[in-house]
């Protein structure tokens, strides 16, 4: 199989963040991989779920949702009696990736809701909506405690949190799939890690199809070599002006 503009197997495709994206936010960044485009703002309040009170610690939530034309044909969106079960089970999976990078403690009983709004889907939704997301999380952070809205003391972010698709396709190991790759793939495999090489979460299945050992060794070489580069885009972002 040819890769799209003949890229190499282990090559991103073109990656552009771009942060204050929306000026009314808190924090917030437009990513932009390949064709996939993922708007990811984040809000900082000072509330926590009923089950957070008086513990002194805050919360780091999620929403994920795909613009109605974003694939090309119009999506449903969620409502009274239909939910959306896989932007459910994406919402909660960058959660769970951008608290890993919190000290829950240091944000003192404060939520921060990332809100992932996709734009257009070219493959790698979820996994752009993790990079961008931990971008507008960052720069919501410094803004608030920059207004004295968070506790004195450490900075809640510990930890950089960032995400890359890869899978076997046509038999070869291939790094940031986009659509056409990922509905050919005998595996798919999202990973979130640190960019030093530590798993947060790894998500892999074999599409109608078995895969060895082997093979996953080389996919998780491979998101590591994306992540690695991926971060560096991303602390380029949140350390510009805007």
């Amino acid at each position: 199989m040819t890769r799209t503009a003949n890229r190499p197997a282990d090559r991103l495709r073109p990656v552009k963040i771009t942060p204050g994206f929306i000026r009314s936010a808190d924090g917030s960044a437009l990513i932009k991989i390949g064709r996939t485009r993922v708007v990811c703002t984040a809000t900082v309040e000072n509330r926590t779920p009923p089950w957070r009170r008086n513990t002194g610690k805050g919360w780091v939530t999620a929403e994920y949702g795909m613009l109605p034309a974003s694939t090309g044909r119009r999506n449903r969106r969620p409502g009274p009696g239909w939910v959306n079960s896989r932007g459910t089970e994406i919402q909660r999976l960058i959660g769970r990736a951008l608290r890993a990078g919190i000290d829950l403690s240091a944000l003192g009983e404060n939520t921060v809701t990332v809100d992932c709004d996709v734009l257009e889907a070219d493959g790698g939704t979820r996994t752009a909506a993790v990079t961008g997301g931990w971008v507008a999380l960052v720069r919501a952070v410094a803004a608030a405690r920059k207004r004295g809205r968070l506790p004195d003391g450490p900075d809640p972010v510990t930890d950089q949190v960032v995400a890359v698709s890869c899978g076997l396709v046509g038999g070869r190991a291939v790094l940031d799939l986009n659509y056409r790759e990922d509905s050919e793939a005998d595996a798919d495999m999202n990973v979130v890690m640190t960019p030093d090489g530590r798993l947060i979460e790894v998500q892999v299945s074999g599409e109608e199809a078995t895969f060895r050992r082997s093979d996953l060794s080389r996919l998780l070489r491979l998101a590591h070599s994306g992540c690695e580069r991926l971060a560096k885009k991303q602390l380029r972002a949140v350390q510009q002006k805007h």
